[in-house]
């Protein structure tokens, strides 16, 4: 088969489309023929040399992907060949075929376009697994999303919304819009605005009380200023720095916490329970057209570099899908 290599670490150039050897499934595990996968910020730092795949994984980039099951392994049950299915993965899905533990698999919606489905798995884990189970997002609570265009923001303005939270996003002016059409109930420039004062504004002076976060460091003081009495701040993302200076007197005044986790290094047990829990809860308001796959643009497989340049750019809006004919 073929997929997107990294011979040697560096730009979009890097990205070589190559000969390889075909996976084989192993106990408990299925194989994909791709029909498309989606390019995610791990993907871009995997291409730079800063985020190796874990243990076990293929070594080429893609979190997530479509396509219709191809190979079944020992032990798998529920999953029938020639069935469409996407995919969380530990990577692999820049690829024309993957292996995939068969508790990662979801059912294509039937809303969904088999190819605009890849565009799901890894954004829907991240954000169910972050803003539900872990920060227990509630009726009637506000919740503030950094990086609102991006594929995880797109994805939490629905959630958010779908389950009865007031939302607000920081993104860039040109994308307000779109993003208030998702269900936003705010957008603030985070580069001529200031969000703890917007956040403030649009509560009454009461803050967020949930934050999810891609910036890490260089948001992390603010993002305590921004907080609710009880509010949870989540960080899922780096892109401010990995370093940031927190007051804890202001934290335990609002009685508040902080919490950062990743989705790729989970073991296989804790991505199916993710999984599970995304379908039962997610997939639904998936098929009901409550949340639907934002997607930007659509490159062939092969011009992988072309969309890592697109997403370093942060010009898209929702996610940017690489597709195999």
């Amino acid at each position: 088969m073929k997929a997107i290599t990294i011979p040697e670490p560096g730009g979009p150039d890097a990205l070589v489309w190559a000969e390889v050897p075909d996976p084989t499934p192993g106990p408990g595990e299925v194989v994909i023929d791709v029909r498309a996968s989606a390019v995610n910020r791990a993907d871009l730092l995997q291409r730079q040399g800063y985020y190796p795949p874990p243990a076990g994984a293929p070594p080429y980039p893609g979190l997530e992907c479509a396509g219709v099951v191809s190979a079944l392994g020992p032990e798998v049950t529920g999953w029938e060949l020639g069935q469409p299915v996407c995919a969380l993965l530990s990577g692999g899905g820049y690829a024309e075929r993957v292996a995939v533990p068969a508790g990662q698999l979801l059912p294509v919606p039937e809303t969904v376009e088999l190819a605009d489905s890849a565009a799901l798995p890894e954004v829907a884990c991240t954000v169910w697994s972050n803003v539900v189970q872990l920060a227990r997002l509630g009726i009637g609570e506000t919740l503030l999303v950094h990086g609102g265009g991006s594929g995880i923001g797109t994805f939490a303005i629905q959630l958010g919304t779908a389950l009865g939270a007031t939302v607000l996003v920081t993104a860039r002016s040109n994308k307000h819009e779109r993003l208030r059409e998702l269900g936003a109930a705010l957008a603030v420039d985070y580069t001529t605005e200031d969000f703890v004062e917007a956040t403030k504004q649009a509560t009454e002076g009461r803050g967020a009380d949930v934050i999810l976060d891609i910036m890490g460091g260089s948001y992390l003081g603010r993002n305590v200023t921004a907080l609710a009495t009880g509010g949870r701040i989540v960080v899922i993302g780096l892109q401010g720095g990995r370093k940031g200076e927190l007051n804890l007197a202001e934290l335990l005044a609002k009685r508040g916490s902080v919490a950062a986790t990743a989705l790729r290094a989970r073991p296989t047990a804790e991505k199916a329970a993710i999984v599970r829990g995304v379908r039962e809860e997610v997939w639904p308001l998936i098929e009901s057209g409550a949340i639907r796959p934002i997607v930007h643009h659509r490159l062939p497989m092969s011009e992988a570099a072309e969309a890592h340049r697109l997403v370093d750019s942060s010009d898209h809006f929702g996610k940017v899908l690489l597709t195999v004919d």
